[in-house]
């Protein structure tokens, strides 16, 4: 199955010989950097580009066009190179201009075999003004070659680039790199064949081709950074058109789509309304139409529609804070000019002054309130529509899509762990969507302090009540309430990540020393999701720790050394997901060291963690744990401003994915995947 990375993810390589295929809204210039083991260049001759496009083990195109593929032998390159990185930049307007790559459809570089077999794939979204990125770069490990996606832009362009790579000569390089691209003969390639999932006529699951899918950026939390688009603005299009802000998937403008196996356009860049839609009116926005966005599937389609809607939401209220900061701060000023002078603080001039000013700050922030409440209105709209037509790896679990619920035959792309809002519209919930398989792991956080830290909503809150469909106390949640709440949740993120896997794909282990989460594991217990009661005490946490090590191991040896054959036959091949309930009581050093282990290691040999624990409970440890906290997304069991988005850095209310008060649907779920398992005979 392809790997779909986003910024900063990597993917073990379990070949030496790929192929680089790039394509983008326009032309660019594609090269190469062969660089150490810190990423720096030697020299000019390290880098492969358009008038040297061949190094040792390395092809590149010889000019600029929409549509590339790098030939790369990774057995031919010198034991000295340790990072192959793979760079684009925009080809010069006749001008001798260019607009940033926000001006154009966003790259999606995809990692193949020689052959086509897709093997990773990235979308470069969130660039704006930048007209040179490292889009993606191979890199060794521990003997092994893996790939990553970078995405870093450079706003100056490939010299920047190159000159950030240790490149001395880099501003001349770049011009003639430039130069050759323009007159270099053009090599005649093929639209590679797109590598996700597509859903052909009159085929089933087993008619599916695969292509590379877009990949947007994960959301992270803002006492967690990670690396994040690059917000600023992208630059105007040559001509004086105006700037489309909106997410490169999200407009309306033809772009370039990749060709089908038969030739055709396979996926139009708007998907048309179906027969019966209402038509929009005269000079307004479109009805909103479910899986109007870019993508190979319904599903991608859908993934991509809500990332969109996440994305113009942030920038549609950073908007109207930014207006009404600034009417405050002009009648600041104004009111500070009107009241200089002494003898003008009385009578009728002072009060028309005063008056002056705060009408226009009312009216300068109507005005920003009403573009507000016009973008709030669309989005509402295509909320409305949307939400009803999520499957149900993507939806709430009070969506009558689990009414109808079937193991699927395949892992989705993402699945929902939760809902975020902003304080402007706290009745627009957008849904927040993790990529599978997970690649970073969990941490329910049952701290009292820590969650009213992060803006905690207390539940007489009446939306945060609704939303949380739990049986919570008048006043404030209390520790015993939050470690409920905590747990609650823990179980329904494992009954979603069990539901959205093939049966036999996915599996529970826990680790609870003490026992005392035995009354919220009973559903799983009963259903057989987890076949046992976790082991008590210290062994119990040794037992389950080092087999799961043993299993990291096992799994990263034979994807190393291409040996998936060898691995013992009593090896557990499915996905574990390991929950962690009443951290560190029962962890010695070395469980702890096992555990930072896991963290680390585990997502990439099918090993996530699920930690429910309170940070304040761990303190005698002191920094040692810190990069186990900061290894994971942190979640809350109730409403919390603590995630932050990578454009504006919006403080959004994440809300957890807890069922409506007294709903069976998770007991229904986990009683038909225990049918479903029965009827396969695991």
């Amino acid at each position: 199955m392809t790997a779909e990375l986003v910024r900063g993810q990597n993917h073990p390589l379990d070949r030496t010989r790929v192929e680089i295929r790039i394509v983008a809204g326009g032309p660019v210039v594609a090269g190469v950097t062969l660089g150490d083991a810190q990423g720096r260049l030697p020299g000019a001759e390290s880098v492969a580009h358009p008038g040297a496009p061949r190094l040792t083990g390395i092809e590149v195109p010889g000019r600029a066009a929409a549509e590339h593929r790098i030939a790369v032998d990774l057995d031919a390159l010198s034991a000295a190179v340790h990072r192959v990185s793979v760079l684009l930049a925009l080809a010069p307007t006749g001008s001798g201009g260019r607009s940033g790559f926000g001006a154009v459809a966003a790259p999606s570089v995809a990692v193949t075999a020689p052959d086509g077999t897709a093997i990773a794939g990235y979308t470069l979204t969130g660039l704006g003004a930048e007209s040179a990125v490292v889009a993606v770069e191979l890199y060794r490990r521990q003997g092994a070659w893996k790939v990553r996606a970078v995405g870093q832009g450079y706003a100056d362009g490939l010299a920047a680039l190159l000159r950030d790579q240790g490149l001395p000569q880099a501003a001349e390089l770049a011009a003639a790199i430039e130069g050759a691209a323009g007159q270099a003969p053009a090599r005649t390639l093929r639209a590679p064949v797109p590598a996700h999932r597509a859903e052909q006529p009159g085929g089933g699951p087993g008619a599916a081709v695969d292509h590379p899918a877009p990949a947007p950026a994960r959301t992270p939390a803002t006492d967690h950074p990670e690396p994040a688009a690059d917000p600023s603005p992208p630059a105007a299009p040559s001509g004086g058109a105006p700037i489309d802000y909106r997410h490169p998937k999200r407009r309306t403008a033809p772009a370039p789509a990749a060709a089908a196996p038969d030739g055709t356009s396979a996926v139009p860049r708007r998907t048309p309304a179906p027969p019966g839609a209402v038509p929009a009116a005269p000079g307004g926005p479109p009805p909103p139409v479910a899986g109007d966005a870019a993508g190979w599937s319904m599903d991608e389609r859908l993934f991509n529609q809500i990332w969109g809607m996440f994305e113009d939401l942030a920038r549609s209220v950073a908007a109207y804070r930014s207006a009404a900061d600034f009417a405050d701060s002009r009648l600041a000023k104004e009111l500070d000019h009107a009241l200089a002078d002494p003898r003008d603080r009385l009578g009728t001039a002072a009060d028309a002054a005063r008056a002056a000013a705060r009408d226009k700050h009312a009216a300068l922030v109507a005005r920003a309130r009403e573009a507000l409440d016009r973008d709030l209105a669309q989005l509402v709209a295509e909320s409305e529509v949307v939400e009803p037509a999520l499957p149900p790896a993507f939806a709430r679990w009070d969506n009558p899509v689990w009414q109808g619920y079937r193991v699927p035959p395949e892992p989705p792309m993402a699945v929902r762990l939760g809902d975020l809002h902003l304080p402007e519209v706290p009745h627009l919930r957008i849904p927040m969507l993790v990529r599978l398989p997970l690649e970073r792991g969990l941490w329910i956080d049952s701290g009292r302090a820590a969650v009213l830290r992060s803006g905690g909503h207390p539940p007489e809150r009446e939306y945060g009540r609704r939303e949380l469909g739990s049986a919570l106390t008048d006043g404030p949640p209390d520790e015993a309430e939050l470690r409920r709440l905590a747990l609650e949740t823990a179980v329904a993120v494992a009954a979603r990540l069990l539901a959205s896997h093939p049966v036999g794909d996915f599996a529970i282990q826990v680790i609870d020393p003490g026992g005392a989460a035995a009354s919220a594991l009973a559903p799983l217990l009963e259903t057989g999701a987890l076949p046992e009661p976790p082991a008590p005490g210290a062994a119990g946490v040794a037992t389950v720790l080092e087999a799961l090590t043993r299993r990291v191991d096992l799994v990263q040896m034979a994807l190393r050394h291409r040996a998936a054959d060898a691995l013992p036959p009593d090896l557990d091949t499915a996905q574990q997901l390991l929950i962690v309930h009443d951290f560190p009581h029962g962890f010695d050093d070395r469980a702890l060291t096992r555990l930072r282990y896991l963290a680390d290691e585990g997502p990439s040999a099918g090993v996530h963690l699920l930690m429910v624990a309170d940070r304040d409970r761990a303190r005698e440890y002191g920094p040692l744990l810190d990069p186990l906290w900061r290894a994971l997304l942190r979640i809350t069991p109730v409403p919390a401003a603590h995630l932050g988005d990578p454009w504006v850095g919006h403080a959004w209310t994440y809300e957890p994915p807890l069922a409506p008060k007294g709903s069976q649907v998770v007991r229904q779920v986990l009683d038909r995947l225990a049918e479903a398992r029965r009827a396969d005979g695991c």
